[in-house]
């Protein structure tokens, strides 16, 4: 992994942000919060209620919600990690605005997310059809909590 690197994740319950801090602190990049222009209420992510926002953008594979502001310099990164929680065996679709957002040719991305119960399902693959195909893809990370030691054994194993 070369150049500078950013942690951009999407976190609704924190639980992702709390991975990417550690990250971020592991690696000493940059954090960028990937945050919706409307962000999502407990209403919002009922995924009981089939009629609940993430529900409804989860089913439409076309579903790209707006973020709220952009990372300065992007150019500047040779590494970016990504990360955010499993919705419905996948990366929510405000993952695929960000990585339809940049240009990510020549970078390495290493995407790495949180979960209550599933595992990385098949969010790894479907996230390589987003970006340019000339991208050093890492394999993705599950997290189950921010442990510092278990973080920094993962990150030596990339390199």
């Amino acid at each position: 992994m070369s150049g500078k690197t950013l942690v951009a994740y999407f976190s609704a319950s924190g639980v992702t942000a709390d991975a990417a801090r550690v990250i971020a602190d592991v690696t000493k990049g940059d954090l960028f919060e990937i945050v919706p222009e409307t962000r999502y209420s407990d209403a919002d992510l009922n995924w009981r209620d089939s009629k609940s926002r993430s529900s409804v953008e989860m089913k439409d594979p076309k579903a790209r919600p707006p973020i709220s502001s952009r990372v300065d310099r992007m150019e500047e990164y040779g590494t970016v990690f990504v990360g955010f929680p499993i919705w419905w065996g996948v990366a929510p679709r405000i993952i695929d605005t960000f990585l339809e957002s940049y240009d990510f040719s020549g970078k390495t991305l290493v995407p790495f997310c949180t979960s209550g119960g599933s595992g990385v399902g098949s969010s790894d693959a479907k996230l390589h059809k987003d970006v340019s195909p000339d991208v050093d893809w890492k394999p993705g990370k599950l997290i189950g909590r921010a442990d510092r030691a278990a973080i920094e054994r993962w990150i030596e194993s990339l390199e």
